[in-house]
């Protein structure tokens, strides 16, 4: 949620900065902004009424004591409690809208932050042979089973058996070793969460349509893992940052308004599983911001986890732009989380370096809100599509890559059964 003192000082900053990141519609600002001005319109002719509810009241009792007449103190006072109660009627209207109204803003991009949809690199040219197949024609019913999936659980859910089984779980071992090794921890977080949790990573209220709710028990089933580990630390006050977490889970997506669009196969599907970088940092405070530091390690270690042919947008034969194979959540960039309430005890004061000890008597700063950075390291499905149609060979075979054959997974797939 954003901070209403950064809105009030550079209102056309944070319009341009929304832009950048890709929202047209700033109706959402603009009513933040009405409803605050509204608010500090009001809180101090409240103020106000109540020094003339208090006089007026001290003009009653003075003129009760002398035996004088307290009519017009008590028609004043009348007059003053009735517009007092009009406002705090409007008050509290205006309170009620304007925390869901800010809850509509995205968070803001960092100044490095590329915008929107911008094709920062392309590798290669498009793959255009004739013989060339798609990831299920490559697997075969066998391995990728749809139909069954789809009797067992209704369209876009699949089985996925044999080898591409054995693929998934060596590919995912092999990414979570690989974050390891830059200091992430294996997680494997729960995926049904309280409602709170969905608020405080923003995926309420805006995105309910993409979410399968239990009403029996009112938990949500998580579209990534990075829902559960933001909450990971709520209520915490942490004093030894950074913390990294690499999570492994299912995550659920309803994809509605999704038909006909990447349907076929398991590229849009509504289950399959992820491994999500997190990490909590500490907020920026300096242009070489800590945020900024650890933003740009998990940029690094995205890069190291790109198999051939594809990073962010997968090459897919046939096909003359990639797909979206790993998302740089939140934009990639340090954003403040103040509703899923983690603090970090922030030393503001001159002296020791960050890390050290704070000397004898010196008071520490009051807890500021962490910031968080999260990316997509390997979306699996997605990814298993690339390894798919970028290994296939004439003949229907697939070499997989070399990386993932001391996890378990095979040289090669065989031909799709006729």
């Amino acid at each position: 949620m954003l901070d209403l003192r950064l809105i009030r000082r550079d209102p056309d900053a944070v319009r341009a900065a929304l832009a950048r990141r890709g929202e047209s519609d700033v109706g959402a600002l603009d009513r933040v902004i009405a409803l605050d001005v509204r608010r500090r319109e009001i809180l101090p002719r409240l103020e106000g009424l109540r020094a003339e509810q208090n006089a007026a009241n001290q003009a009653i009792a003075q003129a009760k004591k002398s035996g004088e007449g307290a009519d017009d103190a008590i028609a004043r006072m009348r007059a003053v409690a009735g517009e007092a109660k009009t406002l705090n009627e409007e008050l509290a209207t205006v309170d009620a809208e304007l925390t869901p109204a800010l809850a509509q803003l995205p968070n803001l991009p960092d100044a490095s932050a590329a915008p929107q949809d911008t094709v920062i690199k392309e590798v290669g040219d498009p793959w255009t042979a004739e013989w060339i197949r798609d990831h299920l024609e490559l697997a075969g019913p066998d391995r990728i089973d749809m139909e069954r999936g789809a009797r067992l659980s209704g369209s876009r859910f699949a089985y996925l058996r044999g080898d591409i089984a054995r693929l998934e779980l060596s590919l995912v071992s092999w990414a979570l070793d690989l974050l390891g090794e830059q200091g992430f921890e294996p997680v494997i977080p729960p995926v049904l969460v309280r409602e709170e949790a969905l608020y405080g990573t923003g995926f309420l209220p805006d995105t309910e349509q993409q979410i399968y709710h239990l009403p029996a028990d009112d938990l949500y089933l998580v579209g990534t893992s990075e829902v559960a580990l933001a909450s990971l630390h709520a209520g915490e006050i942490l004093e030894d940052l950074p913390k990294r977490y690499a999570g492994f889970s299912p995550c659920f997506r309803r994809e509605a308004g999704a038909a006909g669009k990447d349907t076929r196969g398991i590229f849009r599907v509504h289950q399959f599983d992820k491994v999500e970088m997190f990490s909590f940092v500490e907020p920026t405070r300096r242009a070489t911001s800590t945020s900024g530091c650890w933003r740009s390690r998990s940029r690094s270690c995205r890069r190291s986890a790109a198999l051939p042919r594809g990073e962010h947008r997968g090459g897919r034969p046939g096909r003359e732009r990639g797909q979206e194979v790993r998302l740089r959540g939140v934009a990639a960039v340090a954003a403040a989380l103040p509703r899923a309430d983690v603090d970090v005890q922030h030393h503001r004061l001159p002296g020791p370096a960050p890390g050290d000890p704070l000397p004898a008597g010196r008071p520490k700063a009051k807890p500021e809100i962490v910031h968080t950075l999260n990316g997509t390291a390997v979306a699996v499905g997605r990814t298993l599509i690339a390894m798919l149609e970028n290994g296939q060979q004439e003949d229907g075979s697939v070499v997989l890559p070399e990386a993932l054959r001391a996890y378990g997974a095979p040289e090669s797939l065989a031909p799709a059964a006729a």
